[in-house]
């Protein structure tokens, strides 16, 4: 049973609790699903202390804030055990900077940029985030090492879902960290062909066909995508749950959605908090399609949202793929997919208890909201986060 995290806010905050660490064993697979942000730092500070061997660990966004700086003293000190400790970070979301790391290098620890440069290649970004502790374990999901991914929603962090996993998955992420690392080695020495050669490690990689798979898409790629095979599950389906923070996916796959609507149930938390404005405009230019629909629409507004959560029927999918045209055409993204009607239900009892704290859109509201001004500012939006969230936004961090 789930239960909820014990209330830390101070006087007069939302009475919105994420809820409590829970785990599960399924499909061959053990699984400890982290919603609540205080836990999933203890959880990956505890997994970087239990190394005995290796750290393979690759995240978008890396900060030097408090948090930053316990997950990197916390692998320097990995490091200086003898632990083999291996970071890669975006360049573009490596807010610590390089020298921030020197004392993991000091260690003996590597650390590298997945760093495109100027040009078509600046768009493409590592979106992925996980850690594989000793070959045997690893945490994935839609957080980054950033206070603001840690904190409770009283203090506005951003509401997220981490998951660690051991079982057979876990040899498809070792072999997917070793064919990144590869990857960012060539583009340190100036390959010119480093987009074509990340473009064949997406459409060549074959995430078995188990019932937990590890799936991944990355620039302009289409069969093999994470996005392929969630299109096959989404075709027959008749019940849908998302949670997305950022929402503009492609018109094919709103159409399944539609379909989903019409002949079952669909039901989708958007953000109501972000600190990318953009990411609610683009969403509710959608919304009047998505309601005629007779799909469910809620926002979340208790604090930002972040988390990445998709079940289709009796499956589930958790990651760092949004429902947004970046994580389906351009960033390098991951989804586990996991097929199991217990997982399936687990997490649907994840979406209830945020639904529970989230605003209905309705019909009505949707009229009173979508006035000729909003509607452009909607669209505007909607165009320019291909590119890049930032642009389009005003308050961004």
């Amino acid at each position: 049973m789930m239960a909820t995290a014990k209330p830390e806010s101070p006087q007069g905050a939302p009475d919105y609790c994420d809820l409590e660490p829970f785990s599960l064993e399924a499909a061959g697979h053990a699984f400890t699903f982290y919603p609540h942000g205080q836990d999933r730092l203890k959880a990956l500070i505890a997994l970087i202390e239990s190394a005995q061997t290796s750290l393979q660990i690759f995240y978008y966004l890396f900060d030097s804030d408090t948090s930053g700086t316990l997950v990197r003293d916390a692998l320097v000190a990995a490091a200086r055990r003898g632990v083999r400790v291996e970071l890669i970070v975006d360049a573009f979301g490596n807010d610590a900077g390089a020298d921030f790391f020197a004392p993991l290098t000091e260690a003996r620890g590597s650390f590298a940029l997945f760093g495109p440069r100027w040009g078509t290649r600046y768009l493409v970004r590592n979106h992925q985030k996980f850690v594989i502790v000793d070959e045997t374990r690893v945490m994935t999901g839609g957080a980054n090492v950033s206070d603001h991914y840690f904190a409770i929603p009283a203090e506005n962090g951003w509401c997220d879902l981490s998951v660690t996993i051991e079982g057979p998955v876990v040899e498809q992420f070792i072999r997917w960290f070793g064919l990144l690392k590869a990857w960012v080695a060539g583009e340190e020495q100036g390959s010119t062909r480093q987009l074509r050669a990340l473009r064949d490690i997406v459409k060549q990689w074959d995430g078995g066909d188990g019932p937990v798979r590890l799936l991944v898409g990355g620039p302009l790629v289409r069969k093999g995508h994470w996005a392929w095979v969630l299109r096959q599950d989404l075709v027959g389906a008749t019940r849908l749950d998302t949670v997305s923070a950022y929402f503009s996916p492609p018109r094919s796959f709103r159409r399944l959605f539609a379909r989903i609507g019409r002949r079952g149930s669909a039901r989708m938390i958007m953000p109501g908090k972000s600190d990318i404005s953009a990411a609610i405009d683009m969403a509710r230019l959608l919304y009047g399609k998505l309601l005629r629909a007779r799909i469910k629409l809620f926002e979340f507004g208790v604090c930002k949202l972040h988390m990445k959560l998709l079940v289709v029927d009796d499956v589930a999918y958790v990651g760092s793929a949004n429902l947004d045209k970046r994580s389906f055409r351009i960033n390098v993204e991951l989804m586990v997919r996991i097929a199991d009607a217990e997982v399936a239900a687990a997490m649907r009892r994840i979406i209830d208890h945020m639904e529970e704290s989230s605003e209905a859109i309705t019909p009505a509201w949707y009229a009173r909201h979508s006035t000729p001004l909003a509607r452009l500012r909607w669209r505007i939006a909607y165009w320019l986060n291909l590119a890049d969230y930032r642009i389009s936004s005003v308050g961004t961090r």
